[in-house]
């Protein structure tokens, strides 16, 4: 494994961090701050809309910026913004402080995937932008339980001035270990759009939007159904969500050398399974062991759908790899927020707590719908093109470009 993918994965951890331990520490900077723990849940938002807004306006500025300058320059925005968010005096610049730490998200991994697909040797890609994301996985296993202790006992404040501190140690190991890469072909932002409008490329965003959906509608309101539903203490709801992670992990693991493999049934498969656990949760919820599993492996096809799905629109988006896989990331941000308000819907309709869990099945089995579709769409198109050239190098041509959708089945 080149050492250059230890610095991407390292930047994953301290993103990954910063994004999730906001949930754990509402209560806390609710209190300090005098406002309520609603109020406090902007804090979430704004990050998420910062990752909205930054991923396609800072990929399309640093277009023309060698890779390994702009990854540090992305990451020194997110250390610029955890300073700012640990120096905050008031609400209002908290959250100013968590929309800049969200601008760099999306575009961090948008050229990290990039980055990290070059590094490698042909047919290993997938794995490469996996280990990247484990980083997150990672994050969610030991960063956010240890950061939100740390806040919980030390402020807010520290647990923020922590992740600026592991924003400039990944600073200075993407400034050693990266090597000097060009920046992308400039093709223009016009063409990059063009090529971002893409039917197949949008089609693999909505599955994002739509899949990914599944996952956060029902861990949103997880802690919730564990202690009231499956009778877990708060105390342990933390170890819980953790295994989690532990599932996210696996899931990254394996979504590597099987995309590498066989890019759209990996999709489809981690799509179908993660519609059919979340189906059956409500079964297992009452049931402490059953929970425990049903947790881990909803981790697991849940993030296992990532690697695919960034590979999916890397691949589609020939003309603007980067645009789309930082795209992509804001889709991810969009199933986040569109995914807890599917869940609080069912929830406020009264449906029981283990309602979230089967909108997001039918939020997975949507995105699994919207996938196969693309897939269907996509080998009629290949056939049509082959049809359509007929006979010498036009025909060698329009089979070489057909190539990469036969390659995903």
């Amino acid at each position: 494994m080149p050492l250059a993918l230890l610095a991407l994965a390292i930047s994953a951890f301290g993103i990954g961090t910063t994004e999730f331990v906001m949930m754990g520490l509402l209560p806390n900077v609710a209190d300090d701050l005098g406002t309520s723990v609603p109020t406090a849940g902007y804090l979430v938002s704004a990050y998420a809309l910062g990752v909205v807004i930054g991923a396609p306006l800072l990929t399309a500025l640093g277009s023309r910026v060698p890779r390994k300058p702009m990854l540090v320059a992305l990451m020194a925005l997110f250390t610029a913004g955890n300073l700012a968010s640990a120096l905050a005096t008031d609400f209002p610049l908290l959250v100013a402080g968590r929309l800049l730490a969200g601008l760099p998200h999306g575009a961090f991994f948008g050229v990290g995937a990039v980055v990290a697909a070059r590094l490698v040797r042909e047919g290993r890609q997938a794995r490469a932008v996996a280990t990247m994301f484990l980083g997150l996985t990672v994050a969610n296993i030991v960063g956010v339980p240890a950061a939100t202790l740390l806040g919980q006992h030390l402020g807010w404040r520290a647990t923020f001035l922590v992740v600026a501190g592991i924003g400039l140690v990944a600073m200075a190991a993407l400034a050693r270990l990266v090597p000097p890469l060009p920046a992308g072909e400039r093709t223009g932002l016009g063409r990059e759009l063009r090529a971002l409008a893409g039917r197949q490329v949008l089609l693999g965003l909505l599955t994002t939007v739509l899949g990914f959906a599944g996952v956060f509608a029902f861990y949103s309101y997880l802690a919730s159904v564990l202690t009231k539903v499956t009778g877990f203490s708060e105390t342990s709801v933390t170890v819980v969500l953790a295994l989690f992670g532990i599932g996210m992990t696996l899931g990254a693991l394996a979504a590597g050398p099987l995309t590498d493999r066989a890019l759209r049934p990996t999709l489809y498969g981690s799509l179908a399974a993660l519609a059919a656990v979340l189906a059956l949760f409500p079964l297992a919820a009452p049931h402490k062991p059953l929970v425990l599993a049903a947790v881990v492996l909803i981790g697991a096809v849940g993030f296992m759908t990532t690697t695919p799905l960034q590979m999916l629109v890397m691949e589609k988006a020939q003309g603007a790899p980067t645009l789309a896989a930082a795209s992509n990331q804001s889709a991810f941000n969009l199933a986040n927020a569109g995914g807890a308000w599917a869940g609080g819907l069912a929830l406020s309709a009264r449906w029981g707590w283990t309602s979230p869990a089967l909108v997001g099945a039918v939020l997975a089995a949507a995105g699994l719908a919207v996938a196969v579709t693309a897939g269907l769409l996509d080998r009629t198109e290949g056939d049509a093109s082959r049809v359509v050239a007929r006979g010498g190098a036009p025909e060698e041509r329009s089979a070489q470009a057909a190539a990469p959708a036969d390659r995903q089945g």
